[in-house]
């Protein structure tokens, strides 16, 4: 019995960790469509927050300043693709996917400039665990939950937070609004414009903390593409949460309970790269049989003029 219930704890732990950066990644996603800006450039955000932090972490020797260089990389991204997509109206697909490229070329460029060679970075200072008393100490949940590192439980307050800010702040309902109907919002005196690069803000921001989760929380170095397709596996989970902050997270930990069956599953009755690949397919079928189903902001990748 011990045994059992040690290895569900370990699979719950694995599950919160590799959910962790897929919630951050789709939370910051919503916000970009809720606002009506499509945002497949996640991943990209992700992965150049998850190399910045690294070398703000490497430089300073803090893990707290890497992730500020983390979130300021993300932030900084993600203005590019606001300012490609809002202001001068480019393809919001295209747009998105060239951040993505950018992001993959350009970290492996600078991994070389900054550290010498590609591959993985030097280890640097990242967030360890801390336990939390008491609540640690509950039976089966409490090492799983409680048992974590300082992002994991920011995840935790974060998922409340975002849905208190979209559906019971006056920022929430106008940036919704800009999503559904930006000609009203409009007409109500909102600038529709500025509230799309907040949206997007936001999600550059939301995206480097999955990124710097990565480098920092799971690991303490940089690997090449070590996102490995997380930013469109958010975007899934954003899709078959319905653009709802509580049923985004919920996916993200459907999806990264599949990631941690792939470690804990045993691989003499399961070959190895069935395991691997479960994510991704469960992504495919879930896109396959939700996808279709689930309404999108009415404006979403469709910029506005304003008349």
């Amino acid at each position: 019995m011990e045994e059992l219930f040690g290895n569900f704890g370990q699979l719950l732990s694995s599950t919160i960790r590799n959910a962790t950066p897929l919630i951050f990644a789709a939370l910051g996603g919503m916000f970009s469509e809720r606002s009506g800006v499509v945002n497949i450039g996640l991943e990209g955000l992700m992965l150049i927050s998850a190399f910045a932090g690294v070398v703000g972490a490497f430089l300073s020797g803090s893990a707290l300043v890497g992730l500020g260089t983390a979130m300021a990389a993300g932030l900084a991204f993600a203005l590019i693709h606001a300012v490609m997509t809002i202001t001068f109206e480019a393809d919001q697909i295209i747009s998105g996917t060239a951040i993505n490229l950018l992001a993959l070329g350009g970290t492996g460029f600078l991994m070389v400039e900054v550290f010498g060679s590609g591959g993985t970075s030097p280890n640097v200072q990242g967030f360890s665990a801390v336990r939390i008393p008491l609540l640690a100490d509950i039976p089966l949940l409490g090492p799983a939950l409680f048992n974590q590192s300082l992002l994991v439980y920011l995840m935790y307050a974060l998922v409340p937070t975002t849905y208190f800010v979209l559906f019971k702040t006056p920022f929430g309902l106008r940036l919704r609004g800009t999503g559904e109907s930006p000609e009203a919002v409009d007409t109500a005196g909102v600038n529709v414009f500025r509230m799309r690069y907040y949206g997007v803000a936001l999600s550059g921001i939301l995206a480097a903390l999955g990124g710097a989760y990565l480098s920092m929380g799971i690991l303490s170095a940089f690997t090449e593409n070590m996102t490995n397709g997380r930013g469109f596996i958010a975007l899934a989970a954003l899709i078959f949460g319905r653009w709802h902050p509580v049923g985004a997270a919920g996916a993200a930990l459907l999806f990264g309970f599949a990631q941690a069956f792939t470690f804990q599953a045993p691989q003499d009755v399961v070959p190895l790269e069935f395991l691997q690949m479960l994510p991704y397919v469960l992504t495919l079928i879930v896109l396959a049989g939700f996808g279709g189903r689930a309404i999108a902001p009415a404006a979403v990748g469709k910029p506005y003029r304003k008349e």
